[in-house]
């Protein structure tokens, strides 16, 4: 096992030798990861499908072709985003001159999750490198495949003193978490989350948690069911519904209930055939412990559709599940697998006060063609983030800062969100050396109405 706190010293202290902090240094070690996943392409892949199951299609579509995309766009903008910003000055600070300046942390900690176990360590690595820290990656010990890759890809590329991997189980998470990081960056569950936090604590490190919660996908009755009913059962059963931001459930306008059912029927047929099994491009849960928990949410008297189970080859199929309630086990906590509750509305504002009832998701989606309902939705509910008439794609731009609030996160990333999130805004006020003002300096002066004029 690799001597934690040995690497981390070694990266504090190539860390405060500067080296880091050129913006030339950074941009081409961005370079140099884009060219260590252009190598490792088909080793990724190949890893990922040993892993989950996902096909070559897929996993470039989520995780290296994300990847590929984010570190082009960070390379582009770099210069711009590290460049000292000039604020304004009030006219109480005369003559003085006010900056912002982006400094890196120092030495971070990334831990990523198993559900996309190369696109979420690289992608924060990408702003953790634009950012200038050096880095401490820690993949999830669950893509076994997928970890084995990074580690060879990062020793190939990177220097231990700069960027270095340690693998491990829960053993090793505890002892990373016990050592003194600038800053950590975490992706995983909520319960995990609050372990992080709480050790973080400890030592006062400031956090990005990025977790999960019920994102629900409220469907009304006035829209195209047929497209709607598309871009649910992909966003939910992209990478076998194991994705942080998949439509946790559906809450669909009565009216329309049964006609969109039926149309995710038929799209579920189209997108896997007649049996997923067989299907090339559908994953499978990443092991048998959360086969398990996921087997168990199954209410055999209310699949609609699908719900086959193999334990042998961790398969559950797409499943469709109605007559749902708030008091059955599905709905108690996030489902992170392929089964789609549905339950039925007959009103936005009944949607509204149901949801604010449970912890803010990390994602909301509405299918509407009304623009009081859209609105109804995105100003009186908080969640992380969301589309509207689409599902998961608002991850896909570097525009869009992505993040939870509250249970299901703190911190935004991607873009230049991923710089900010790895930089401390240091602020410096410059002041001239040809004049100073006296009045502010004791024994002050009789003029205190004059003081509230100039402060008011």
């Amino acid at each position: 096992m690799k001597d934690i706190k040995k690497i981390r010293k070694k990266q504090q202290s190539y860390f405060y030798t500067g080296a880091t902090k050129d913006v030339s240094f950074r941009m081409k070690q961005l370079s140099v990861l884009k060219q260590a996943v252009l190598k490792y392409e088909d080793r990724i892949l190949e890893a990922l499908k040993k892993d989950l199951n996902k096909s070559a299609f897929e996993a470039y579509e989520t995780e290296v072709g994300v990847v590929l995309t984010e570190i082009t766009h960070t390379v582009k903008h770099l210069k711009a985003w590290a460049k000292s910003e000039k604020v304004k000055t009030p006219f109480t600070h005369f003559l003085s001159r006010s900056y912002i300046y982006a400094e890196p942390y120092g030495v971070v900690l990334i831990m990523a999750p198993w559900n996309y176990p190369f696109q979420l360590m690289i992608a924060p690595l990408i702003g953790g490198i634009a950012a200038g820290n050096c880095c401490i990656l820690k993949p999830s010990e669950y893509a076994t495949h997928t970890a084995k890759v990074l580690v060879n890809l990062i020793e190939e590329y990177f220097e231990e003193k700069f960027v270095a991997v340690i693998e491990g189980g829960k053993d090793v998470n505890e002892r990373l978490l016990e050592e003194n990081f600038d800053y950590i960056f975490f992706t995983g569950s909520i319960p995990v989350g609050k372990i992080v936090m709480e050790a973080a604590a400890k030592h006062l490190t400031p956090v990005t948690l990025e977790l999960g919660g019920k994102s629900p996908c409220i469907v009304d009755k006035d829209v195209d069911l047929k497209k709607a009913a598309k871009k649910i059962i992909w966003g939910k059963f992209l990478n076998a519904g194991q994705t942080c931001v998949a439509p946790d459930y559906v809450y669909v306008h009565t009216a329309v209930k049964e006609e969109l059912i039926q149309y995710m029927k038929d799209t579920i047929k189209n997108f896997f055939g007649e049996d997923p099994k067989e299907s090339e491009d559908y994953v499978r849960i990443i092991n048998h412990k959360h086969l398990h928990r996921l087997s168990n949410l199954l209410v055999k008297d209310k699949i609609l559709f699908g719900g086959e189970v193999d334990p042998e080859q961790r398969y559950i199929a797409p499943t469709i599940m109605a007559g749902v309630t708030w008091e059955d086990a599905v709905m108690e906590d996030e489902i992170f697998g392929p089964i789609l509750p549905i339950l039925e509305y007959h009103s936005i504002d009944e949607v509204i006060d149901k949801i604010r009832n449970f912890a803010k998701p990390l994602a909301l989606y509405v299918f509407t063609k009304n623009k009081h309902i859209e609105k109804e939705v995105i100003d009186n509910l908080s969640f992380g983030g969301g589309c509207v008439n689409d599902t998961i794609m608002h991850l896909a731009s570097p525009y869009l800062p992505f993040g939870g609030v509250g249970p299901s996160g703190m911190g935004a990333y991607h873009g230049k969100a991923s710089f900010d999130v790895f930089s401390h805004r240091k602020s410096i006020l410059r002041s001239s050396t040809l004049f100073d003002i006296k009045f502010k300096y004791p024994p002050y002066p009789k003029t205190l109405n004059l003081l509230k004029k100039i402060m008011k």
